[in-house]
């Protein structure tokens, strides 16, 4: 069976969605895949609380306890490795990650972003959309790369910008799109 490892810093809700598509018994089977593990660089992430309620193994890598971001790397590194992933999803990880690393997980590691990349790369994107005036926004799963959310596209959403929204209203219906997508790009990656 293949492996899963998924990546977060906080509540975990695409995570979730990715453990819920994994645990249909259909996903499961269809893709002979389970997410063998989900890490965090943060204790206090409510995600590991999911993830442990759905009985998958959890660790903690506080990256404040590292001297550099070349050390922390190498640690999460080791210890993504242990569960020998075919494919590593970011799901809010809140870490720029290293050349190295994403060096070493090429070609199998993903992210999603609340944008359609390659526009607002970045952090703020749902203001920034806003405030550019853009008719729609939505969310981007890609291959990550040593440049910042340039990677190639794997599944976009859209959705409207309305003329009332703030960034608030914008970004949950983004990431109700997001819940729909990354499942579905995680499947189809992972059937090659």
């Amino acid at each position: 069976m293949k492996n899963i490892v998924i990546l977060i810093s906080g509540g975990g809700s695409n995570m979730a969605a990715i453990v819920r598509a994994a645990l249909q018994d259909d996903w499961a089977t269809r893709l002979d895949a389970r997410v063998a593990a989900v890490v965090s660089n943060k204790a206090e992430a409510g995600g590991l609380v999911f993830a442990r309620e759905q009985g998958i193994a959890t660790e903690v890598l506080d990256h404040r306890g590292f001297g550099s971001r070349e050390a922390f790397d190498a640690e999460l590194a080791r210890v993504i490795d242990r569960h020998e992933p075919a494919l590593v999803v970011l799901a809010g990880f809140m870490r720029i990650l290293t050349p190295g690393f994403v060096a070493r997980y090429e070609g199998r590691m993903v992210n999603i972003h609340p944008s359609l990349l390659p526009a607002f790369t970045g952090l703020h994107t749902h203001q920034r959309a806003i405030d550019a005036g853009c008719k729609f926004a939505g969310c981007t799963v890609h291959r990550v790369t040593a440049e910042l959310d340039v990677g190639p596209i794997v599944d976009q959403a859209v959705v409207p910008v309305l003329p009332d929204d703030t960034a608030e209203t914008l970004a949950a219906r983004v990431l109700v799109e997001e819940h729909r997508i990354y499942p579905r790009a995680v499947a189809r990656l992972m059937q090659g």
